[in-house]
């Protein structure tokens, strides 16, 4: 029974123990394993921290390359840019030191021409100071003489001073002339040589065309039995014709021809078109020729509005007012002495630039006004005054600068030019007209201009024979030796050329020359 109750103690006891022994041996077991963990979490740790701070290491020796690459990087861009900063201020300080160089050079050419201005007024001075003497010694020989001729002839003293004065006269004036002679002479080949540097600079540089039109159109016929089919039947074909284009048709008996005359370019340029085209396909009827007039009056328009742009690209004037490029324009149809007007105004245009250059001037505004200076002629059958007075009033219709307006209404000297460009538009504008082969002009009108040259020159007192030779650009005057001197004859010529400029018209320029010769003649016997 004891050893029963024994077994069954042990049977309770024994796996109390087993299981105190296990839960021991566990808890041990789990303790070293808590430790080997412990120790290998350890290591890892030690492990992450040491490939931590080699990454770390890593990373800034990375930042450190990369900073030092972004430093000299920056480095190079501030190189760079210094470089360029100080190529900018050495190309500044060039261009500087050519302005400050050409300044010298200005300054030195302005201190040379002061310099040589100076010496002349000196000059003038002395020769002043000299005729101030000449004229107190003049004065006390008047008065000296006066009390000759009062004492000897017994004269009153107005009687006396006026013979004096009449002697001084005549002596001053042989010195006043010879030195206005002297100074016209040194002006003269002064502007000479001024003005043929800048005309042949000027022309050099520009040439243009001279083209030359007839203000009468003709149209040419198969054959005569054309005439009477323009003419129509009782004349309703030319009649149409006439009404539809303002045009006069002129049939004559000039064998296969018809003359179109018209006071406007553009009317008879369409009338041409149209009797051309009438002729060409046969088909000649009144309802034709409206349709005709119709088409080909708009096609001129397109012409006209393609000329005047034309004219404005090749000048290169700039913006200019649509409706004036339209005036512009229909100078194409307009012809002065067979000269064509656009033509001409291009030339002058272009002449007064190269000029405008030469001098300094502005070039484009030089050539606006030269394009511009007959803008009146496009409209001198429309509008009422001379071509000058109608330029003018479009010129300040659209507003043009006043150097523009100046020169349309100074080129022919209608009035004093008040600017330098309209001085320049003035000789470009003789330059084109007188140059050979520019302009022609009828045969009447040719005799008329010459005869009237003469008889100006003849009208002059001590004149024997007055010629006008090259085409009106020369005139000789032949003075009577026995009442003119070589004095007076300086003088004629400075006279005639001032009427010929105050009372002629004529294209270019007229040299005046005086010829005074003495002819002594004897016969041996």
């Amino acid at each position: 029974m004891i050893s029963l109750m024994i077994l069954d103690a042990l049977n309770i006891v024994v796996p109390i123990i087993v299981g105190v022994v296990t839960l021991a041996a566990g808890a041990l077991l789990g303790f070293f394993f808590h430790q080997y963990k412990m120790k290998k979490a350890n290591k890892s740790a030690e492990k992450i921290i040491e490939d931590a701070k080699k990454e770390a290491e890593l990373n800034k020796k990375n930042l450190v390359i990369e900073a030092k690459q972004e430093i000299h990087q920056l480095k190079v861009e501030a190189d760079k840019e210094i470089r360029e900063r100080k190529k900018n201020v050495q190309d500044l300080e060039n261009k500087v030191n050519q302005r400050d160089a050409r300044l010298d050079g200005r300054s030195a050419t302005l201190d040379k021409r002061e310099e040589s201005l100076l010496q002349k007024e000196h000059k003038l001075d002395n020769r002043r100071a000299e005729l101030d003497q000449q004229y107190a010694k003049a004065e006390q020989l008047v008065k000296d003489q006066e009390q000759k001729l009062i004492e000897i002839a017994a004269l009153t003293q107005e009687s006396a001073r006026e013979i004096v004065m009449s002697r001084v006269e005549e002596e001053m004036a042989a010195e006043v002339t010879n030195y206005i002679r002297e100074q016209e002479e040194i002006a003269k080949n002064e502007s000479k040589k001024k003005a043929r540097v800048l005309l042949a600079n000027a022309i050099q540089q520009y040439a243009g065309d001279a083209v030359q039109e007839k203000t009468v159109s003709t149209v040419a016929l198969p054959n005569d039995e054309m005439k009477g089919r323009i003419i129509g039947r009782e004349g309703r074909n030319i009649r149409a014709i006439e009404s539809a284009t303002g045009v006069d048709i002129l049939v004559d008996d000039t064998p296969e021809v018809v003359v179109l005359s018209s006071f406007d370019p553009i009317r008879r340029e369409i009338a041409r078109r149209v009797v051309e085209t009438l002729v060409s396909d046969g088909r000649i009827q009144p309802q034709r020729i409206e349709e005709l007039v119709t088409k080909f009056t708009k096609e001129l328009d397109n012409e006209v509005r393609e000329a005047g742009e034309k004219a404005i690209f090749d000048t290169g004037i700039g913006k200019i007012h649509p409706e004036l490029v339209k005036i512009l324009g229909r100078l194409k149809y307009r012809t002065s002495y067979g000269q064509n007007v656009l033509t001409h105004s291009i030339e002058v245009a272009m002449l007064t630039g190269k000029l405008a250059a030469e001098i300094g001037e502005n070039e484009t505004l030089a050539r606006r006004a030269g394009l511009l200076h007959d803008i009146g002629k496009a409209m001198d059958s429309e509008m009422e005054g001379s071509h000058v007075d109608i330029g003018l009033e479009i010129a300040n219709i659209y507003h043009e600068k006043k150097e523009v307006v100046d020169a349309i209404g100074s080129h022919h000297g209608d009035r004093e030019a008040e600017t330098v460009i309209a001085h320049l538009v003035a000789a470009a504008d003789t330059l084109s007209a007188a140059r050979p082969g520019a302009r022609s002009e009828s045969l009447d009108n040719y005799i008329k201009r010459l005869t009237a040259l003469e008889d100006m020159c003849n009208n002059f007192k001590g004149v024997d024979k007055a010629y006008a030779l090259q085409a009106g650009r020369e005139v000789r005057i032949l003075v009577k030796p026995e009442e003119i001197n070589d004095d007076q004859a300086y003088i004629m010529a400075r006279d005639i050329k001032n009427s010929i400029e105050k009372n002629l018209q004529y294209p270019g320029t007229i040299k005046v020359i005086v010829i005074r010769e003495i002819r002594a003649q004897e016969v041996a016997k």
